[in-house]
């Protein structure tokens, strides 16, 4: 985290005059922060950049992706108390948010593997200003950022189809697209996916198909003998209640808004030790 966004954070939750703090005396002080339910953990970077934008010294034995229990301990702290109650909330928050999404997503990736290699995604379905530091909490609990922005890949959406057509909007993707730069095409019909495998798409999303369409798609696609390169991609309405039958069905990437939309805080505290 760089100091800007550190400092953007403190001013938001700061204000202009905080007294609360400032109400105990300023001296040397021991803390833990501890979960109080299990979870996985993400967001260890975030808080230790925290603690040393303020000096605080701190240990831990985990690391991003652990499997925690409840009443564990994330951190042991020691340093000023006036800084260890002003970046308790920061702290917390992030902590708790981002352990969320990565327990969520481990929950989903452990539902996939009961059936396939299938790898889980996220997607752009992200909080402003928050997309780095949810999608390193995806990869924590073992699932896929997907692409960091619209510069990552060339994505060709529904609305671009309308507009364009499937064939005139991947020519003219292939026409602008950089030599690192792979192109994807969303579909809403096996038709639609197999003029994208002919006209050169290095992977296919089959958006908003039903598990059973999936099936039959994926099933035309391979009995065309499209390239092995592509990619087979379905998202669209898929969260952890019909996981299940989407990782039976052949694809190579299940992308999932709910892992971050969806999932809740995991609940953790800091308490002074003195």
């Amino acid at each position: 985290m760089f100091a800007h966004e550190i400092e953007s954070f403190l001013e938001e939750d700061l204000g202009y005059n905080d007294i609360s703090c400032k109400l105990v005396p300023e001296r040397d002080v021991e803390a833990i922060i501890f979960t109080k339910e299990d979870c996985i953990v993400a967001g260890l970077e975030v808080a230790q950049s925290f603690f040393d934008y303020f000096r605080i010294h701190y240990t831990t034995d985990h690391t991003n992706g652990d499997r925690l229990l409840k009443d564990d301990i994330l951190f042991s702290l020691r340093g000023s108390s006036l800084s260890i109650l002003r970046i308790e909330r920061l702290v917390l928050n992030f902590l708790g948010h981002l352990c969320g999404i990565a327990t969520n997503t481990r929950q989903c990736v452990d539902i996939a593997r009961r059936y396939s290699d299938v790898r889980i995604a996220c997607t752009r379905k992200t909080t402003p200003g928050l997309r780095k530091y949810e999608k390193m909490a995806v990869i924590a609990g073992g699932g896929d950022p997907h692409r960091f922005s619209l510069s990552d890949t060339i994505m060709i959406k529904d609305n671009h189809v309308k507009m364009m057509g499937v064939e005139a909007a991947l020519l003219s993707a292939k026409e602008k697209a950089g030599f690192t730069q792979k192109i994807e095409i969303e579909v809403e019909s096996s038709a639609d996916a197999l003029k994208a495998a002919s006209a050169g798409a290095d992977i296919i999303m089959l958006d908003n198909m039903g598990p059973c369409d999936v099936i039959n798609t994926v099933e035309l696609l391979k009995r065309s003998s499209i390239p092995e390169h592509i990619i087979i991609e379905v998202s669209g309405g898929i969260d952890m209640g019909n996981l299940e039958d989407y990782a039976k069905t052949g694809v190579d990437v299940i992308s999932m808004g709910s892992l971050i939309h969806q999932s809740c805080w995991i609940d953790v505290s800091l308490e002074l030790t003195i």
